[in-house]
């Protein structure tokens, strides 16, 4: 077993969108929504997402190597009076790293991130089949607290 190494949290930029994508093609939920021979739509969210100060997209690094990503959305709001909010959504850890404690650091990351941002609350989001990133999710403070919904377009 690998021994756990510190890495690092960058913005995600166009020559690491291949490597982004292709982490969740590389399960079964996430193969049913990526398709990573083409990344032109990638390349154009990611490009989307950088003209907006409130909302990135990073990738963990290791020795120049990614192996997890996430986004990370800062969202005003008048409810909570008047407080702002994170989303952490697209969490995603390289398949050969997976279970070994890895996705904590960015996780943290986005959670401090919202703190310097000036938030008072961080949601994260995850797909309901995935119940090992809840028990995850869990140990890392965070708690089931609402159901979502979604609507396809």
């Amino acid at each position: 077993m690998r021994r756990m190494t510190t890495i690092g949290i960058r913005p995600a930029v166009r020559d690491v969108i291949a490597a982004t994508v292709a982490m969740p093609a590389d399960d079964a939920l996430g193969a049913t929504r990526e398709i990573p021979d083409d990344l032109t739509p990638y390349w154009s969210a990611c490009e989307r997402l950088q003209s907006d100060p409130n909302r990135l997209l990073v990738v963990a690094d290791r020795d120049g190597e990614v192996v997890g990503t996430l986004q990370l959305t800062i969202v005003p709001g008048p409810s909570r009076k008047g407080s702002t909010r994170s989303i952490v959504e697209g969490v995603r850890i390289h398949s050969s790293e997976r279970g070994r404690g890895l996705g904590a650091q960015p996780t943290e990351w986005a959670v401090d991130e919202s703190r310097r941002q000036g938030c008072q609350l961080v949601q994260l989001t995850s797909d309901s089949a995935r119940t090992d990133a809840h028990r995850f999710y869990g140990r890392l403070g965070f708690t089931g607290s609402h159901v979502g919904f979604k609507s396809q377009l």
